[in-house]
C-alpha cells in the first residue's frame, strides 16, 4: 500500500484531526510484549520454531468489562501497529517520519469514526518480519548475537495470524467483534475466519483476493531482486554498514507503488507534465511529473523501511492462498467460516481485482454463509481502500450497525 498521506491526490485536501481534535483518539504511545519464548516458541509454517517474538501493537478505546467489544486493525505491506492518533515516542522510538502525520487509518479510527472508540476496543498489531517493533530480520538472533538477516526464517500470512490469536488472547479476549483489513490485511481477515472460526463474529476484507494474482507475484519479483542485486546489500547482512541497499529499496518502492495505482489516476494526477519544465531536455534523468514522484516515493520509504522486511513480507503476500484450507478448493474452504463476512473490492484495483474478490463472495454464498459484497467504481486503483474512506466509512458503519441487530 502506500503511504495513506502521500497516496491523496491533489484536490484532496489533507486535513487530519490534530491530537487534541474529539474525532482524534489522541497521543498514542507503542506497546511491546513477548508472545513467544524458549518454553513456547511460535511454530511456523516453514516448519520451524521460533523465540522469542516480541511484538509491538497499539490499542485505542476502552476494552469493556465483558471483553465482549474489540476490534482488530490488520494492516499491509508498508504499514505497521501505528493505526490512528499521533505518536508521542516518535524521537525515542527514531522514527521521525511520524512527527507530522497520525496513524495510517486515522481517518477510520476514532470518536465517532466508523471504528468508534468511543464503544469499541481497537487493537493493531505488527506483522511478524517487519521493522516496526516485532521481531524480524533487523532483531538479534539470540544463537549469534548478531541481526538475523537473512537467516531469519520465511514467516507467512498464517504465521501472522498465528501470533496475533496469541496477542489477543494475551489481552483475555475471547472473541473479536470484527477483524478488518486492507490488501495484505485483508488476507489476514480472511486466515482469521478460517483458522480460528470461533473467535471472529464477522471480518471485512478491502480490496483483498484469496491470493495474488500471477501479475502480482512477478511484480513482487522484480522488486526484491532490485533489493538483492543492491551492491550494498551484502547478502542480508548491512546492519551496522555504512550504507544499505537503499538504491534497491527505492527501486523496489517504485515498481510496487505503480502497482497501487491506476492509469486513470496517473493520468489524472500527473498526466504527462513535464518536471519543471515545458520542453523535453533530451537526457536520461527525470523528466517528468510521475517520474519524479515515484521517485520521492521511493526515497520517502528508503527512510523509514528495512530491505530485509521487505523481502520477507512480499515473499509472505506471494504465499497467501485461502484455497489451501480446502485442499485447493476455495469453496471447500469457505465451508469452514462462521462469521459474517463484508468484502469490499474497487473497480480499478488490477493487484488484487474485483474477480478475486467476487471469487470468495461467491464461495461463500455457495456454503449459505453471511456474505455482503461491494463493488465501488474508483479510479484510485488498489490505493483507494486507503482514499475512498468517506465510502467506506459507511459501510463499515452499517455493517457494524447490522451485526448488532441495526440497533445503531
Amino acid at each position: 500500500m502506500s503511504d495513506s498521506v502521500n497516496a491523496l491526490p491533489d484536490h484532496i485536501a489533507v486535513r487530519p484531526d490534530g491530537p487534541d481534535s474529539p474525532g482524534s483518539v489522541g497521543w498514542t504511545q507503542p506497546l511491546r510484549v513477548r508472545l513467544a519464548d524458549e518454553t513456547r516458541p511460535l511454530p511456523l509454517e516453514c516448519g520451524e520454531s521460533l523465540y522469542p517474538v516480541d511484538v509491538e501493537y497499539e490499542t485505542y478505546g476502552t476494552l469493556s468489562p465483558a471483553r465482549d467489544n474489540a476490534i482488530l486493525i490488520t494492516h499491509a505491506l508498508s504499514g505497521d501497529a501505528h493505526a490512528a492518533g499521533w505518536c508521542a515516542n516518535w524521537q525515542a522510538d527514531d522514527r521521525p517520519w511520524r512527527a507530522k502525520r497520525p496513524g495510517w487509518w486515522d481517518a477510520m479510527i476514532g470518536p465517532g469514526k466508523p471504528f468508534d472508540t468511543s464503544r469499541y476496543f481497537v487493537i493493531c498489531s505488527n506483522v511478524l518480519g517487519s521493522c516496526y517493533g516485532t521481531t524480524g530480520p533487523s532483531s538479534i538472533d539470540p544463537r549469534t548475537g548478531k541481526p538475523y538477516g537473512m537467516r531469519f526464517p520465511v514467516v507467512t500470512v498464517e504465521d501472522w495470524v498465528r501470533l496475533q490469536e496469541r496477542l489477543v488472547t494475551h489481552l483475555g479476549i475471547d472473541r473479536l467483534v470484527t477483524v478488518c483489513g486492507g490488501s495484505l490485511g485483508g488476507q489476514q481477515a480472511i486466515e482469521w475466519a478460517l483458522a480460528y472460526p470461533d473467535r471472529v463474529r464477522s471480518v471485512m476484507v478491502l480490496a483483498a483476493t484469496p491470493h495474488l494474482m500471477a501479475q502480482g507475484v512477478a511484480f513482487n519479483f522484480a522488486a526484491r531482486n532490485a533489493v538483492i542485486s543492491d551492491p550494498n546489500f551484502r547478502g542480508g547482512d548491512y546492519y551496522g554498514e555504512p550504507e544499505g541497499p537503499d538504491r534497491g529499496l527505492a527501486v523496489a518502492r517504485m515498481i510496487g507503488h505503480i502497482t497501487y495505482l491506476s492509469d486513470t489516476s496517473m493520468t489524472s494526477k500527473f498526466g504527462r507534465r513535464l518536471r519543471e519544465k515545458d520542453v523535453p531536455g533530451f537526457q536520461i534523468e527525470v523528466e517528468y511529473e510521475v517520474e519524479s514522484y515515484l521517485r520521492h516515493q521511493g526515497a520517502a520509504f528508503v527512510e523509514r523501511f528495512d530491505g530485509n522486511s521487505f523481502l520477507y513480507i512480499t515473499r509472505a503476500m506471494d504465499y497467501f492462498d485461502a484455497a489451501e484450507h480446502g485442499g485447493g478448493d476455495l469453496t471447500r474452504a469457505m465451508s469452514k467460516a462462521r462469521c459474517a463476512w463484508m468484502i469490499v473490492s474497487f473497480s480499478s484495483d488490477w493487484l488484487y481485482p474485483p474477480s478475486g474478490s467476487m471469487a470468495i463472495a461467491t464461495a461463500l454464498a455457495q456454503n449459505r454463509r453471511l456474505v455482503t459484497y461491494a463493488n465501488l467504481a474508483s479510479q484510485y486503483g488498489h490505493d483507494a481502500f486507503l482514499l475512498e474512506t468517506e465510502r467506506l466509512s459507511r459501510l463499515v458503519t452499517g455493517f457494524l450497525a447490522n451485526l448488532n441487530g441495526g440497533g445503531e
